[in-house]
């Protein structure tokens, strides 16, 4: 099963005629998933935790927007056998029963499998440290062969006191040489350079004020390598469930790039000057 990178914008998403076109378009290419693990920028918590295994009310976590934005529903049925298989990966695994989907995750599945016919569970972020979230990654990686679609859900560039008016809006200077450095990094299989994102990209600081919407990408990443060479820093209880400790892996580039495998950006272009750049890891 591929692994994605999606940028997934706002509530208002679903007011964008060309980008729910262009979400649907990209699931409707994809082997159906017997379940997805949606990994978003808007639930970090440590220890590593796993939401809800049963339907629950999503999280409409954004504020100021019109009330039909509050009504929006995506009741997927649990993935208990997922959560199982997870904790298997990593034992240790807190659980949240009470914790639906956020923004991040349900807004582009509605556009994606709006049907909402199969069991989906999101996994939190217990650090943004970028080696952390890629040795987490390559833990999941086993789960690819038993048809779970990995979606890390983000945004290429998000600085939300750049955005400009008009969803249309030619990006800033900065937007556009990060999106394209992004590109060539994530295509070339650079994963060292991506991994020191912040002092190898240029604009980095402008494009992620705070590296939250980027750090997805990272775990996407990892499943994509999958699990073979190497070993994760300080164990998995250190590097993944507590979030802290250890070092990172030495020579991340040596281990993983040109690893087989696809790398294309399946979606491009910018919304109010950010990068909706999102990639297809097969």
């Amino acid at each position: 099963m591929p692994v994605l990178y999606l940028s997934h914008g706002a509530p208002p998403l679903a007011d964008d005629a060309v980008w729910t076109g262009q979400l649907a378009s990209w699931s409707a290419g994809l082997p159906r998933p017997s379940s997805i693990l949606m990994v978003s920028a808007h639930w970090e918590e440590a220890p590593l935790s796993i939401g809800a295994t049963r339907p629950v009310p999503l999280v409409y976590d954004f504020w100021g927007f019109e009330r039909k934005y509050y009504q929006v529903r995506y009741d997927a049925p649990g993935a208990p056998d997922l959560a199982a298989d997870l904790r298997a990966l990593v034992p240790g695994l807190h659980q949240d029963e009470e914790r639906g989907l956020d923004h991040g995750a349900y807004v582009p599945l509605v556009e994606m499998y709006p049907a909402a016919d199969i069991p989906v569970l999101q996994m939190s972020m217990p650090t943004l440290e970028p080696e952390r979230l890629f040795e987490l990654g390559r833990r999941l990686a086993p789960l690819r062969d038993q048809g779970v679609l990995i979606v890390g859900s983000g945004f290429t560039t998000h600085n939300l006191r750049e955005l400009r008016p008009g969803a249309d809006a030619p990006p800033p200077a900065w937007s556009a040489e990060f999106d394209e450095w992004t590109d060539r990094a994530v295509l070339a299989g650079d994963v060292d350079a991506l991994l020191d994102f912040q002092a190898k990209a240029p604009a980095a600081r402008i494009a992620h004020p705070r590296s939250e919407h980027f750090a997805p990408l990272f775990v996407a990443l990892g499943a994509h390598a999958g699990g073979s060479g190497g070993s994760s820093p300080q164990g998995v209880q250190g590097a993944y469930v507590g979030g802290s400790g250890g070092s990172s892996p030495q020579g991340v580039q040596g281990a993983h790039a040109g690893e087989a495998g696809e790398r294309r950006a399946v979606i491009d272009g910018y919304w109010h000057g950010l990068a909706k750049r999102s990639f297809q890891l097969s």
